[in-house]
């Protein structure tokens, strides 16, 4: 008889840091004003902003530790069916979510959006992408083979940019990545928040961020294994110091890149989830800090289901007209958020309301047991 899963409260808590992260920093009340630590790196470097994505990432895999268990009972081909299906109902998310509300402004006149424009990857769509390449790996593969993969696929990226890439391969003018997806996906289907068509979720930089996925799996898997001791612990310590410090090394000649997903970023983000995990795995499990950790673990709850909400909701706020050339969003910040404090301090506190709203939807699912699972 198989003995029940141990449950860790500090993953859930991590789950859902990052997905009140996401929220907060993609909507500040303005983004003429946003405090530095709250923006993207302009192209090399990282900042706290850039740790959100990778680190929702890992925590994927560390959920997959848990699920994939009844997989290997299931047979592959079960396996491979419930994986598949996963990873093309959260890709049909993603897409929806990049068409929402279907309709936009021309002039005075609300337009049906153009499905010839309609933006084909983004976040959802990498996360369904790594999760089910990710998924894949790891249950054909095994474990430590899927660790060696991932090794292989940081390197083989490297590999690529160099030999494919023009002129400065790290540059966005040089990176192969670029003539890949203009060449797939055409640049009307492609984000354009560089001032060109470029997309920071394009196809070949989709590679390494499996391995953020991977890396999650074998953290989960590591911790259930160990279980609550301090040996485990120091193992997720000693493991994030060492990632960081091959990251920083391999920085030097391979730039942390959040917008082409260096393989050096990945190494650097998995250390320092690494690093955050074992701080809460500490604070929650060890010592039963758990009083404040309630308002993150609903988020960690129903995670994609809050994610795609505030989605909705942002972009109902840009279809809705308060006047000339004015949407609800930015009428929200300037009739309330601003007047409150301020420009810098306003905007953020927009965007702190929308974490705490969404925190309450979660809240109430929670208290109803209602958890959406794609």
């Amino acid at each position: 008889m198989s003995q029940p899963t141990q449950r860790f409260l500090s993953l859930d808590v991590f789950r859902g840091l990052t997905v009140a992260g996401m929220i907060l920093v993609n909507n500040p009340g303005s983004w003429s004003y946003v405090y530095t630590p709250l923006k993207h790196a302009h192209w090399h470097g990282c900042t706290p902003t850039d740790l959100v994505f990778p680190f929702f990432l890992f925590a994927v895999g560390n959920a997959m530790s848990f699920a994939m268990k009844k997989y290997e009972t299931q047979g592959h081909q079960v396996a491979l069916r419930k994986i598949l299906k996963r990873t093309l109902l959260i890709f049909l998310i993603g897409l929806v979510l990049n068409w929402f509300p279907f309709f936009k402004w021309e002039g005075e006149q609300l337009v049906v959006k153009p499905l010839s424009q309609l933006r084909i990857l983004g976040v959802l769509p990498r996360i369904a992408l790594c999760y089910g390449i990710g998924a894949l790996i790891i249950h054909f593969a095994g474990e430590r083979r899927a660790f060696f993969i991932a090794g292989c696929i940081l390197l083989v990226y490297w590999w690529i940019l160099l030999a494919f890439g023009q002129n400065d391969p790290y540059s966005l003018e040089g990176y192969a990545g670029l003539r890949l997806d203009k060449w797939l996906l055409g640049p009307q289907h492609m984000y354009r928040g560089e001032g060109v068509p470029f997309d920071p979720e394009g196809i070949l930089s989709t590679l390494p961020a499996v391995c953020n996925v991977i890396f999650g799996y074998i953290a989960g898997s590591y911790i259930q294994q160990k279980g609550k001791d301090f040996p485990m612990l120091c193992g997720l310590l000693i493991s994030g110091c060492l990632l960081v410090f091959a990251a920083l090394c391999w920085d030097l000649v391979f730039p942390i890149n959040k917008k082409i997903w260096t393989s050096s970023y990945v190494l650097y983000t998995v250390g320092i989830a690494l690093l955050l995990l074992a701080i809460l795995m500490y604070a929650i499990e060890f010592r039963g800090w758990k009083r404040t950790a309630g308002f993150f673990e609903v988020y960690g709850k129903n995670p994609l289901f809050i994610y795609v909400m505030s989605g909705v909701l942002v972009k109902l706020y840009f279809l809705v007209r308060t006047g000339p050339n004015q949407n609800l969003y930015g009428w929200l910040y300037e009739h309330i958020f601003r007047p409150i404090g301020g420009n810098y301090p306003g905007s953020l506190l927009f965007a702190l309301f929308h974490v705490g709203l969404f925190g309450l939807l979660g809240w109430w699912m929670d208290k109803r047991k209602i958890y959406i699972r794609v």
